[in-house]
């Protein structure tokens, strides 16, 4: 299913981590996916019935599984 925000809204969201990077629709493997990429660090932020669930404990990616993926491969 294809993400259907309103663009205005889409516009003034941001992550919500330190950088307060700009959104982008969709997850990297799958642009149509119901999520929210940050531009910055590549968190994933799910969304849910359309509301955008911006919460650092919901977040897929980014660096803090990057940096655990590191540790474990070590």
């Amino acid at each position: 299913m294809a993400l259907t925000l309103d663009a205005q809204l889409l516009e003034i969201l941001a992550c919500p981590s330190p950088d307060h990077a700009p959104l982008r629709p969709g997850n990297p493997g799958d642009p149509e996916a119901d999520a929210l990429t940050c531009t910055e660090c590549g968190r994933v932020y799910p969304v849910r019935d359309g509301i955008p669930v911006l919460l650092l404990d919901e977040a897929t990616g980014g660096p803090a599984e990057s940096e655990a993926s590191d540790a474990d491969g070590a």
